[in-house]
């Protein structure tokens, strides 16, 4: 019985593991490694305490976005309109739009600059991924796609992998982290941009829907909230590892360096493994990241739009019998890679959305407290002191973003 028990629950814990990690892997996403190799270029080690503090940050927010989904079985679309109306539905599900268009840009963006690294034309690199993608997700299940993107999200683990070839100077990182210019506007920029890099408004609601279409109940809840740790923990050391190598070797110079492209970025790889060496593990890093957020987030994006609309949305579902769902999904996917594929400044743009995304959180997290204290029956709802946290969390986190980013914009 021991042994019957036990194989239950091993095959219980497989099959609840992914949404976290499949979430977290998007969320180290192109413009995430984009803005922390920046990072580490301009303000060398300055922002690692940034990255640490994040972590418990992050799974504060997705842990309540599992709780809304297991408890309730309804996405965080579905949920806004059933408690506040079809008015604040639009408005959140219209800051989502943004978010995963600008996101999507990005993603395929660190794609064009990977064809960069081996002189590919962007145009046939956009039609390839965006066909590619399609395929899988058209032809697949909710588990293929999963599996899929897990995959894709591995290759950042290359990024770990260098950073112990760096051997940063630990006096110097000491030196950066006790020197914190916490007013200056550069600073201040970066540091909402990594904000924006972390806690990001597609993920809320992707993490919510996928519980809810993988089938997952509250009595799952244990397990994925270890699932979303796990997560949480594995993006923030891909993020810390880019800032560390990068910090180790441009942002060691004493200059302010300003990364202009992918090859650039590359270099950084370069100076320990070669040049050849160092651009293959820069390509299958970014790309990992590019891929897995791509699917992450054009799904994200046709699982909001249906929760606000109502019509069907769900991977189990065949493209004939959810041609809106499936449509959304391949037109977002679409106009991204024509845009990309246009020609647009890859580094500034990168950092530039991840600042928009913090300039949503208060809408975004806003809603995500109000509906932890609203939705939840009273046995899975946050209260006490832990809810106290967890306001205080959400409150300086979107203040954060919102106020910083303004001072960034108006001192850019």
């Amino acid at each position: 019985m021991k042994i019957s028990l036990s194989s239950s629950f091993s095959r219980r814990v497989l099959t609840v593991l992914g949404p976290g990690l499949v979430v977290m892997l998007a969320d180290t996403d192109a413009g995430s490694i984009i803005t922390a190799a920046q990072s580490g270029a301009q303000q060398g080690y300055k922002l690692l305490p940034l990255q640490l503090l994040l972590i418990p940050v992050l799974y504060i927010v997705q842990e309540l976005t599992i709780r809304l989904g297991l408890v309730t079985g309804q996405g965080h679309g579905e949920l806004i309109r059933k408690y506040f109306g079809a008015g604040w539905a639009w408005l959140s599900v219209s800051t989502l739009a943004v978010a995963c268009v600008g996101a999507l840009i990005s993603e395929l963006s660190g794609l064009a600059g990977v064809a960069q690294l081996f002189g590919i034309p962007v145009w046939i690199m956009m039609s390839v991924t965006v066909g590619f993608l399609m395929f899988v997700v058209i032809t697949g299940s909710y588990r293929s796609v999963e599996r899929i993107a897990i995959c894709f999200g591995l290759f950042e683990l290359a990024f770990v992998g260098v950073v112990f070839c760096t051997s940063p100077d630990m006096g110097q990182v000491m030196a950066d982290i006790k020197n914190m210019p916490l007013r200056n506007a550069d600073f201040l920029y970066l540091a909402v941009a990594n904000v924006g890099a972390v806690i990001m408004p597609w993920m809320i609601f992707y993490q919510q829907s996928a519980v809810v279409d993988k089938g997952l109940k509250a009595s799952d809840l244990k397990i994925a909230r270890i699932d979303t740790a796990l997560g949480a923990v594995l993006t923030q050391v891909v993020m810390i590892s880019v800032l560390v190598t990068v910090a180790a070797t441009i942002g060691s110079s004493g200059n302010v360096v300003t990364l202009n492209d992918v090859p650039h970025i590359a270099e950084a790889l370069s100076s320990f493994l070669g040049d050849t060496a160092g651009r293959v593990v820069f390509a299958l890093g970014l790309s990992g990241a590019a891929l897995v957020a791509t699917i992450v987030v054009a799904l994200t994006a046709a699982w909001g739009l249906g929760e606000v609309i109502g019509y069907k949305r769900s991977l189990h579902h065949k493209p004939e019998d959810a041609p809106w769902f499936y449509g959304i999904f391949s037109v977002v996917l679409i106009f991204s890679g024509v845009f990309v594929a246009s020609g647009f400044p890859l580094v500034k743009l990168a950092v530039g959305v991840e600042v928009m995304n913090a300039l949503l959180l208060p809408i975004v997290l806003g809603f995500l407290f109000l509906l932890a204290r609203k939705a939840l029956p009273e046995d899975h709802r946050i209260k006490g002191w832990y809810a106290v946290v967890v306001g205080m969390v959400v409150s300086i986190t979107a203040v954060f973003g919102l106020f910083g980013g303004i001072m960034g914009i108006v001192a850019e």
